[in-house]
């Protein structure tokens, strides 16, 4: 199975959907590479950087269920990285 590199760029701008996002995280962290949060206190937002590899379904999946959280705003660059899972 071909695995892409890709970066998530979030937004969280309602608290209340933290959980969410952190559970949704959780279950496809086998492809999460790094993850870095910065609080934005003055804004009352969050922004968070997911880095992933993972097989493209899988992160147009995990794009599409945190994009569906009220008051969180994702955008997803891919890299032209391509390559083969090992197992």
């Amino acid at each position: 199975m071909e695995t892409r590199v890709a970066v998530m760029s979030i937004i969280v701008e309602n608290p209340d959907s933290v959980e969410d996002l952190n559970a949704l995280l959780h279950t496809f962290s086998k492809y999460v590479i790094g993850r870095m949060g910065i609080p934005y206190r003055e804004k009352n937002i969050n922004i968070i950087s997911v880095a992933v590899d993972a097989p493209q379904n899988e992160i147009s999946a995990l794009s599409g269920k945190i994009g569906k959280l009220k008051g969180v705003s994702i955008k997803t660059a891919y890299s032209g990285v391509i390559s083969s899972e090992q197992s």
